[in-house]
């Protein structure tokens, strides 16, 4: 098996020596991939000490780093880790398990339901975030991921080669888990034990402004990804806004044949016509995204046949 390991690293001059000696263990037929994003500290020279492979990216944010490895690197096999050291290397045999047996596309490193994040990461603001993150997608697609926002994933060709990443920075997680649901992929969770950061390594993820751009990648994928109930949602509350503004001057001019509420008609008027408009525009998007949808099936196969001659061609 050509397995890839993925480490995006940003300013992890404590930590990343051990990710890579751990996984070296674990795995030392695997090839090891570490992309710096823009460290500021001697990351770059650590792992240089490491027979693996450095690559530079210059767009700043996790997303780009995603993108760049999933474009450069051919591999059977991918795993994703972050190179803060939270995440034991031991655990990689439990994620590559499934994806060998065909039993999944892309497997998650579950933190949330041992326990072990609760105990080990002490910022309320974080598990507060993941369980919103979570109850919000997993109600959308009527799904029961335990853990939306790991950074322990592992992916086969198939997934890897045939997702769009968007996310420029730490919103990948959440795209990751809610393309991977939408277009039906096969998903996997695997209970993973979850230590935090040693003392002196520091998070950059910002809980306030990075969890805002993760509310908002939810929002908008739900709009691109289904339209229909986005819509919907807008339309019925225009719609109610409309009836209770409208009401009161529908039952005045029954009794009394006149309107003397002209600024409440009109206003109504306009909540009832925006109410059409969204209910309109839900109805056309569902019928391009569908067609959409169609179309990446098609693309899909096109990318499976690509893969299957590929492999059958180095065998």
């Amino acid at each position: 098996m050509n397995i890839a390991i993925l480490i995006p690293c940003y300013n992890e001059e404590l930590t990343i020596s051990k990710v890579i000696t751990d996984f070296r263990r674990e795995l030392p037929e695997a090839k090891i991939y570490v992309y710096d994003n823009n460290s500021k500290d001697k990351t770059i020279e650590i792992a240089k000490l490491h027979d693996v492979t450095i690559v530079k990216e210059s767009r700043q944010g996790k997303g780009n780093v995603v993108r760049s490895m999933f474009l450069d690197i051919d591999a059977d096999y991918y795993i994703m880790v972050d190179g803060d050291d939270t995440y034991p290397a031991e655990f990689v045999h439990a994620l590559l398990k499934p994806l060998v047996n065909r039993e999944a596309d892309m497997v998650i490193g579950d933190r949330l339901s041992n326990g072990t994040y609760s105990e080990e990461n002490k910022r309320l603001l974080h598990g507060f975030g993941n369980n919103l993150v979570k109850r919000i997608i997993n109600t959308l697609y009527k799904s029961k991921i335990s853990d939306i926002m790991t950074g322990y994933r592992a992916f086969n060709k198939f997934f890897v080669k045939s997702f769009p990443v968007m996310s420029p920075g730490f919103e990948i997680e959440t795209e990751l888990s809610i393309h991977s649901l939408d277009k039906r992929f096969l998903i996997k969770e695997v209970p993973i034990e979850y230590r935090d950061r040693p003392p002196g390594s520091v998070s950059k993820l910002n809980t306030l402004s990075d969890g805002f751009k993760v509310v908002k990648t939810i929002f908008t994928l739900f709009k691109d990804y289904k339209p229909l109930i986005f819509f919907n949602m807008w339309a019925l509350i225009f719609l109610v806004f409309g009836l209770v503004v409208g009401v009161p001057v529908v039952i005045e001019f029954f009794y009394t044949n006149y309107v003397t509420k002209v600024p409440s008609a009109v206003l109504a008027v306009g909540f009832i016509l925006l109410s059409i408009m969204s209910l309109s525009c839900g109805l056309i998007l569902d019928t391009v995204v569908s067609n959409s949808r169609k179309q990446y099936e098609l693309q899909l196969h096109q990318i499976k046949r690509y893969i299957g001659s590929h492999e059958s061609h180095e065998i």
